[in-house]
């Protein structure tokens, strides 16, 4: 019997609604007690024990987009090299994106990503797979077959769908099943020529541009799509306020419908672009400064359910190139809750909303045993300074692929350590 007790930490766990200074009692790999509560119930004999004074204790985070390179492109990423930058970023579980090589659009597969993540993982993956066999938008795959191999969502990951005969048929037939359709929000054709946000800048840097209706015209339909049919809908990443304000009224209609945003897009601009820095093309583009208000207030107020690090790994063949040839994507999973915090100092989002839009409520939607610090949960959980400063430099890097807009960024707030079934999984050095 293994025993762990984490003191005196301020804790926050948005599935409870507590944030309160306390203790966690970890038993072989199950939280027996977590709150101000714990405080009173003495500690057990033999018992490893973590001051945590002055420092904060969370569920661990639960990223719903994280592309990965295996199988097919284990040079970007490994399923193993994933987990561990996942790791290092607090996050405790994943859900890795169906467009590898061969894509994940049958049992096998999916079997094959819970068995390498068995062997090789030290988070919890979860695979997603395949909306449309091979990802080409037309035929559909066996939803109840892949959601009874384990499959947790159903996405055609970068990819837009353009059918909506097969979206409505999709969105139909996977309610029988309870399943998530997740959909990304960029049409081919008005996004075709573009490399990042239409706007004065790109006239500036003499880029093409890809106009906010490219997103918001998919994501009506879709919304429309999702009412027709009731089935449950989750657009991947917004960007834009009108996007944000469909949603809201999408819910207010009482569709089973949520959104979800890129870190990236809450932290980051356009002007970050700077002289053609291929590190910021990113799907869907940067947008202005106050579209990156906006949408943090709509983080803020719940319309926008989940915020992911949209971890897309690309080696250096295919990112240092001129910027219009440079491929979209960047990593984010080591960078995910450090730049999160931002939103913290700045006073923009309290603390325990954003811990739900990184953990309880990506588990809540997705259907993750996950996010949460309840009695009798899995001790998936992080141990967090939130003052302290560190650069990340390029040194620091987990992940195979180096491509992060974050480089040399400065953070206040590190993951000091984390802990996947009470086992430490990630400490700081």
């Amino acid at each position: 019997m293994t025993i762990t007790v984490l003191t005196d930490a301020q804790i926050i766990d948005p599935s409870r609604g507590i944030d309160e200074i306390g203790s966690v009692i970890i038993k072989d790999g199950i939280i027996e007690a977590a709150g101000a509560g714990a405080h009173n119930q003495g500690i057990p004999e033999g018992a490893e024990i973590i001051d945590c004074r002055d420092k904060l204790v969370i569920p661990g985070l639960v990223d719903t987009r994280v592309h990965v390179g295996e199988p097919g492109s284990e040079h970007r990423e490994t399923i193993a090299s994933a987990s561990r930058a996942a790791a290092a970023g607090g996050v405790t579980s994943f859900v890795m994106m169906p467009d590898t090589t061969p894509a994940i659009d049958d049992v096998a597969l999916v079997e094959f990503v819970l068995k390498t993540a068995r062997d090789s993982a030290v988070v919890r993956v979860y695979p997603a797979a395949a909306l449309t066999k091979g990802l080409a938008g037309e035929e559909m795959t066996e939803i109840g077959l892949l959601s009874a191999a384990g499959a947790v969502v159903f996405t055609d990951g970068r990819r837009t769908l353009a059918n909506t005969a097969v979206i409505r048929r999709a969105l139909t037939y996977a309610r029988d099943f309870g399943a998530l359709i997740a959909c990304e929000t960029q049409d081919k054709h008005l996004a075709a020529q573009g490399v990042m946000n239409a706007g004065l800048l790109a006239s500036w840097l003499g880029l093409s541009g890809i106009p906010r209706e490219a997103e918001i015209i998919p994501l009506e339909r879709d919304l429309r799509l999702a009412a027709l049919t009731r089935g449950r809908y989750h657009a991947t990443s917004i960007s834009v306020p009108e996007s944000s304000d469909a949603i809201a009224a999408a819910k207010a209609r009482g569709l089973d419908v949520s959104a979800g945003i890129s870190i990236n897009h809450l932290t980051l601009n356009e002007n970050d672009i700077g002289e053609y820095r291929t590190f910021f093309k990113l799907s869907p583009p940067l947008r202005t400064e106050e579209d990156r208000r906006a949408m943090v207030e709509a983080v803020r107020d719940g319309t926008i359910d989940i915020i992911s690090s949209a971890h897309d790994p690309q080696d250096v063949d295919t990112k240092r190139l001129p910027f219009s040839d440079a491929e979209n994507g960047a990593i984010g999973l080591e960078t995910l809750f450090a730049a999160a915090l931002r939103l913290h100092h700045s006073g923009d989002v309290p603390l325990p909303r954003l811990i739900d839009a990184l953990s309880t409520s990506p588990a809540k939607r997705y259907g993750l045993d996950a996010g949460t610090l309840k009695v009798g949960a899995r001790a998936d959980l992080a141990i967090v300074d939130l003052y302290e400063p560190f650069v990340f430099s390029k040194d620091r890097i987990v992940s195979t692929s180096k491509n992060t807009p974050f480089e040399d960024a400065r953070f206040q707030g590190r993951v000091l350590q984390t802990f996947v079934a009470g086992a430490t999984v990630f400490k700081a050095d």
